[in-house]
């Protein structure tokens, strides 16, 4: 018996366009909500949201029979990695890798010796059926899918060579984070960010890895679409929750003064 197939990292090598959703608000009984509503991925964000590591596990678990879960961690440490990995994630998005030198750390740290330092503490964790998959260990490197996330000057000057590293399974442009390194912050949307991003996920794609990104507006997802993204999250729940409340509330407002 071997590790579960990862659903997210065989839609990436399908090559086929998928849409997901990012997030945010840290509770099982939404991620359910989210779970059916159809995406292809969902993202559980742990760097601008709080997520914690039993929060991850809870959404964890009602997410995973019916789409395909990826995390985003805080920061890039190997101890953290290890811990998401044994509660059963085997899809990182890893902010902020801005160097070949750090994709390769992130390999690593997702991988058991001799392709890395992963520690071996399965047997207790969610990743092997809590020990009832007996071949995880020798099988389970195999099923990590690492997304690096493209989101300073730096990282973006450093494209062909992260993605060159062995392990690196796509990358995804951090539209905000790009904007403001690069001197952008008051205007992420305008059209010399609109040709940066363009280019990165063109560059992505010609680098034969699947290109993601976030956004919201119906022109900017197709716009990612025809520069070269496979996989893009078309909303946030929070971001969604929110406006529509405001707008309830606004609404009602309207017709009652």
């Amino acid at each position: 018996m071997t590790a579960p197939v990862n659903p997210f990292k065989a839609q990436l090598a399908s090559g086929q366009r998928s849409i997901g959703l990012w997030m945010s608000l840290c509770d099982p009984y939404l991620a359910e909500v989210v779970a059916r509503a159809g995406f292809d991925w969902v993202l559980i964000d742990g760097e601008h949201a709080p997520n914690d590591l039993a929060a991850i596990v809870r959404q964890l678990q009602v997410l995973e029979p019916h789409v395909a879960p990826v995390v985003r961690l805080p920061m890039n440490e190997p101890w953290l990695i290890k811990q998401v990995l044994d509660a059963g994630v085997q899809s990182l998005l890893a902010p902020m890798v801005n160097t070949a030198e750090q994709a390769r750390a992130l390999v690593r740290a997702m991988r058991y010796p001799p392709d890395g330092i992963r520690g071996v503490g399965y047997h207790a964790g969610r990743a092997s059926r809590f020990n009832a998959v007996p071949d995880y260990a020798v099988t389970a490197n195999a099923q990590m899918c690492l997304v690096v996330q493209i989101e300073s000057a730096e990282g973006f000057s450093n494209i062909e060579e992260i993605l060159a590293v062995e392990g690196v399974d796509a990358a995804f442009v951090g539209p905000s984070d790009l904007a403001a390194d690069m001197g952008y912050l008051h205007d992420p949307n305008g059209a010399e960010m609109q040709a940066r991003v363009a280019e990165a996920l063109g560059r992505i794609k010609a680098a034969g890895k699947p290109a993601g990104i976030i956004d919201g507006p119906d022109e900017a997802i197709e716009r990612h679409f025809a520069s070269g993204a496979q996989f893009v999250a078309v909303g946030a729940d929070i971001v969604l929750f929110a406006q529509m409340l405001r707008d309830l509330s606004a609404k009602w407002k309207g017709r009652i003064a």
